[in-house]
């Protein structure tokens, strides 16, 4: 048909003929069809098995326009769907038996369970013939419209491996009144047509030129046959032809309509070749079928195909089950085209389960695809994601990472809230925190009752009793503060946490300031002609300890002012969880804080330090000493451990050196002092406190 298309300078109307390459209008001009071109059941392929999820198939095809014409077509369209061929074989009823084994060979070799043979009929059968030899089953034939309703191929029970075979074919038909015309043909009304008395002879087994036995008589029923004559099931082609002569009648019907309607005379004319071109094109009619019939610009119809699955009928042979339509006038979207009723559908080896065909697996949710190099992109394999980014879909390309907020969860397949870290009051660390804080509570509130029944002794009111209970008082303060640092940070509680630590802690060091300066001004006075503790008497001492914490205070309001400590969500420690802090507002407010307080303890260290080998039996200085170098030690270590721990374990390290050096500056001070109010009591005298002899001291 095709070579007779391209010599023909006249108009054509093909019923069968398939091949998409006539429908180049350069070539082929006049050419017209009924029968759908193969560039529509290409596509429809291509849909049919990415619809059935089979992205991994191989092909075979008659070695001629239709086969070659027909793959090309699909293997676009394959593409275009996802769907990759992993071999493409071409044979050729001619070839010899060498290269149908060669294909062979690779069929049995491929790994695509799916093959789609868009291959002639008289191609495909020594094909067959070959796998029925080798024993192959277990492979889903695709087929199209050549084999997909022979009933050759059905009816042989070697080829039973078809079963489950699905593939288009041209849409089947009612011709309303053939059957009755059909078996209403007689050779007595048509006595001079020798095809009629040949085919009535064939049919009833009779012969005209014999009478009595063996011969024609009347009696005949051509209703009472069960033949391919009879049956009008299958008129797939029947009713190309039927459409053809349809599109021929009508054009013709309105050429002589426009000639006899017309008043000009040029019009009135016999209408040129191009003429009659442009009236068949412009035709468009309805069958009795229902089908509108109308041609688009490459002289084709509208594609229409029935979807045909072979299934086992109860005499062991195969028939053609209809599952579904293509339809290329429907819409495009979501391949609306295709209707597939798959619950009806039987599939290879007879099996209700749809079979798979992949290169690989389907990577699921939480992996990403890798392309195997070298393969085609339907051979990948599947890498997880990587932390913080995840796939929510099948067969995803990419991991898309998580918010900031964010992050992905163990199966990588979705992002949850990240989670939010802060030093809690719950966890072992921040009640082992806790507790030694209100142990420190206790010790000091035990130790200012004790100090408070024994407040008239010489022990307690030497070195100024007034500034021991005020650090007392101050180093309780300082134990509590270090809670503030624990549970979940707020606004007020950055604010509070780090001004409060800051002025008690000046309050604490003030009072111990104070009374070094005491033990060097007592020291003073004994000397003659000395009255130096007129100028730090007890309302001096107060006032320095006043000044100094007040300084202090001025520092915080200037920061709380300027820039304060607010909540902060850190991401930058860890990426899979936010770390909940304080930030510092300025870092300029915190470390002028804690740069007073180490001001004034270096200072009270080295007044200290000098006073430490005054004669007295009880010099206080040198315990004072003692507790401001494991003051000074913790927080000199305090800074890189500051600078350096990650989140929560920052503030861990803040609090571990607020309650150390808390429990420093009371054991050391006031240790001494109730180891003489409780085990040693006759020491506790004025002359004892007082006394020089170096074997009396405490």
């Amino acid at each position: 048909m095709v070579k007779q298309a391209g010599s023909n300078n006249g108009k054509q109307i093909s019923h069968f003929a398939t091949c998409a390459c006539l429908s180049d209008r350069k070539r082929y001009p006049s050419f017209f069809r009924t029968i759908s071109s193969d560039y529509y059941q290409s596509r429809a392929l291509a849909q049919l098995v990415k619809h059935f999820g089979w992205t991994w198939v191989g092909t075979v095809r008659s070695r001629s326009d239709y086969g070659n014409h027909g793959i090309a077509a699909f293997e676009e369209a394959a593409k275009q769907e996802g769907v990759c061929i992993e071999y493409s074989e071409a044979i050729f009823r001619t070839d010899p038996q060498e290269q149908f084994l060669k294909t062979l060979e690779v069929i049995k070799k491929g790994t695509a369970r799916v093959v789609l043979a868009f291959i002639a009929l008289g191609d495909f059968v020594p094909l067959l013939n070959l796998i029925v030899q080798h024993n192959i089953t277990g492979l889903q034939w695709v087929g199209t419209e050549s084999w997909i309703t022979s009933r050759t191929l059905a009816e042989t029970m070697e080829y039973s491996f078809l079963s489950g075979a699905v593939g288009f074919a041209v849409a089947n038909a009612k011709l309303v009144g053939l059957r009755e015309f059909l078996v209403n043909v007689h050779p007595d009304k048509e006595p001079h047509n020798e095809l009629l008395k040949e085919f009535w002879e064939t049919a009833f087994q009779c012969s005209f030129r014999k009478s009595g036995s063996g011969g024609c008589t009347d009696l005949e029923k051509l209703e009472e046959l069960q033949n391919e004559y009879t049956d009008v099931s299958e008129l797939r082609i029947a009713n190309k032809v039927y459409t053809a002569v349809y599109a021929i009648a009508h054009t013709l019907h309105n050429i002589i309509k426009d000639i006899k309607s017309s008043t000009n005379s040029s019009k009135g004319e016999r209408p040129t070749p191009q003429k009659v071109l442009e009236y068949m094109k412009d035709v468009r009619f309805t069958v009795k079928t229902g089908e509108e019939i109308v041609f688009d610009a490459s002289g084709d119809p509208v594609a229409r195909y029935d979807l045909v699955n072979w299934q086992p009928a109860k005499d062991g042979s195969l028939q053609f089950k209809h599952v579904g339509v293509y339809d290329s006038s429907l819409p495009s979207e979501q391949h609306q085209h295709l209707q597939v009723n798959q619950e009806h559908m039987l599939w290879a080896g007879n099996r209700g389960q749809l079979p798979a065909s992949v290169c690989s697996e389907s990577c699921p949710p939480g992996t990403r695809k890798a392309m195997q190099k070298g393969r085609p992109v339907c051979c990948y394999d599947c890498i997880p994601c990587a932390e913080g980014e995840i796939s929510n879909g099948t067969d995803s390309s990419d991991c898309f990472p998580c918010d900031l907020e964010y992050w992905s969860n163990e199966s990588k397949d979705r992002c949850v809230l990240k989670v939010v870290e802060f030093l809690s009051y719950t966890e072992i660390m921040g009640m082992v925190l806790c507790i030694f804080s209100f142990i420190g509570v206790l010790l000091t509130a035990m130790v200012s009752f004790l100090f408070y029944l024994h407040k008239e002794t010489p022990i307690v009111r030497a070195n100024n009793s007034e500034l021991s209970f005020l650090l007392l008082f101050s180093l309780s303060l300082c134990f509590l503060c270090s809670l503030t640092f624990i549970g979940r940070p707020t606004e007020w509680s950055c604010m509070l946490r780090h001004t409060t630590f800051g002025i008690t802690f000046v309050l604490c060091i003030s009072c111990v300031l104070g009374k070094t300066i005491v033990v060097l001004m007592a020291f003073r006075a004994t000397l003659p002609g000395s009255n130096v503790m007129k100028w730090f008497g007890p309302l001096q001492q107060r006032l320095s300890v006043v000044s100094l914490t007040l300084i202090q205070l001025i520092i915080c309001v200037l920061w709380l002012t300027i820039s304060p400590p607010f909540p902060y969500m850190n991401s930058s420690y860890y990426r899979e969880k936010i770390i909940l802090e304080c930030n510092l507002g300025t870092p300029f407010g915190f470390w002028t804080v804690l740069g007073y307080n180490g001001l004034l303890s270096i200072s009270c260290f080295v007044l200290a330090f000098f006073a430490r080998k005054l004669p007295d039996n009880f010099n206080e200085a040198k315990f004072i000493t003692f507790s401001l170098l494991i003051f000074c030690a913790v927080w000199l270590t305090f800074i890189p451990a500051y600078v350096s721990s990650p989140g929560k374990f920052t503030v861990a390290v803040q609090i571990f050196a607020i309650l150390a050096s808390s429990f420093g500056l009371l054991f050391c001070i006031f240790t001494p002092k109730c180891y003489i109010i409780l085990l040693k009591p006759e020491k506790n005298t004025k002359k004892q406190i007082m006394g020089k002899a170096p074997s009396q001291a405490f």
